[in-house]
Parts: structure tokens; sequence; C-alpha cells
């Protein structure tokens, strides 16, 4: 019993007082369809949490942040570095992002709805009637209002889609009336 805390304890005391370096590189595809000039090619080149240097696709070159990185950027500007990454945006993006896009981005959320009244400030109309739209996904959504079957554009304020943070999207209208 004893060796195996003893064990744990300098397995423990080796991770935390150890001192290194991190040093790591982050290649990532930005998207909104398939069509090959909707994407995006990243690639930096990060040193202990601080990224040095970046290649982006839409710039065609990379770009230095640190005194290291504005060096290193001019030199491979200047080199067969440079000819590789913009490859690199066909090579490691399309086949990447085709089945992304139809794993994730084909797929549509139902939005869940909440029709309610609520008095409007004093001096208004007497009902307003209040549509929310949650958790749907795409953000592409219209929300309408009919009286006797047909569309009431006036008196209705809606907001834009609104981002939830988590991939959904919320909306709301309001129609200001008054009942008969």
């Amino acid at each position: 019993m004893a060796s195996s805390f003893l064990s744990f304890s300098l397995l423990f005391i080796a991770v935390c007082s150890a001192d290194g370096f991190l040093n790591y590189v982050l290649t990532r595809c930005e998207f909104n369809s398939t069509d090959l000039s909707d994407i995006e090619f990243i690639r930096s080149y990060v040193y202990n949490r601080l990224e040095f240097i970046r290649f982006s696709s839409s710039l065609g070159k990379f770009v230095g942040f640190t005194e290291f990185g504005v060096k290193s950027a001019e030199q491979w500007n200047q080199g067969p570095e440079l000819a590789q990454m913009r490859a690199e945006k066909e090579r490691y993006c399309v086949p990447n992002i085709n089945l992304e896009y139809q794993a994730a981005l084909t797929k549509t959320v139902k939005p869940s709805v909440r029709l309610h009244s609520s008095s409007p400030p004093p001096g208004e109309h007497p009902i307003m009637l209040v549509c929310s739209v949650y958790d749907f996904y795409p953000k592409q959504i219209r929300v309408s209002w009919t009286r006797d079957g047909q569309e009431v554009t006036s008196d209705v304020t809606s907001t834009e889609e609104l981002p939830n943070g988590d991939w959904y999207y919320q909306v709301h209208s309001q129609l200001v009336y008054t009942p008969r």
C-alpha cells in the first residue's frame, strides 16, 4: 500500500515541477458551403500559447505576429512553403468539408414556438401578441402574422435571427392590435 502511494506522489511531483515548452500547429478550415470559394484554410504556428505566424488562404500568404514570426513569414513567402500552403486548401479542406457538410450542415432542426399575449406600455394599443421561436437550425426562417387569412404587415416588429451560442437560433416577433 505504501509503495503505490509513493509512486503516485513521485509522478505528481515530477509532472508539476517539470518545466518545458509547448509548440504546436493548428490547422483549420472555415466554411459555409462546399464551394471552394467559401472555404478558408488557416494554419497557425503557436509557441508557449502565443501564435507567432499564420497562413490564411484568404490572404494567400504567411503573416507574422512576433519578431521571429515576421522574419519567418518574409522567408516562407519567398520559398516553396508558400506554394505548398496555397495547395493545402484543396488537398486538406475539400475532402474533409464534403464529409462534414453531409454530416452536419445539411441537417435541420425544427423550431419550438411560444405564443403569448402581453400588455404594452400605457398609451399604446391594448394588446400585444408575442411569438418567440427558439432552437432552430439553419437560421433562415420566416415568421409572419395572418388575420382572416391575410398576412398582416402593419404594427408588426421582429428581431433578426439571434444566435443562441450553441449553433441554434431564435427570433421574436410582436403584433400590436386591437381585439375585435
